[in-house]
């Protein structure tokens, strides 16, 4: 749990992802469309990937990636960023996190 809090802070967007996980596309894609550049840890290519999918886990995500946070904070995964993007929020939450300028 500590290693996901400690990379989920080193930059306003992180993305706990898989490489072959097509929701996880998805969500990475949104951000990059929004002009977001996220940090992106891919689980599957990680020799410690299964000990952070579990404190995923642990921490209210599942299925366990896409997990997102913004400014440090667990959003949630591919459901909750889909909502928060379609009621305008996610925006918003972007430009407070340092992640968006305009």
């Amino acid at each position: 749990m500590d290693r996901i809090a400690k990379l989920a802070s080193q930059k306003a967007v992180v993305i706990f992802s898989k490489s072959s996980c097509g929701m996880s596309h998805a969500i990475k894609r949104l951000f990059y469309e929004q002009g977001v550049g996220p940090a992106i840890y891919e689980l599957d290519e990680d020799s410690r990937g299964k000990e952070m999918e579990w404190a995923l886990v642990r921490l209210g995500c599942n299925p366990s990636v896409p997990a997102v946070f913004i400014g440090g904070k667990f959003v949630g995964s591919a459901n909750v960023v889909m909502t928060l993007h379609l009621n305008g929020s996610l925006k918003r939450m972007l430009r407070d996190a340092g992640a968006l300028w305009l």
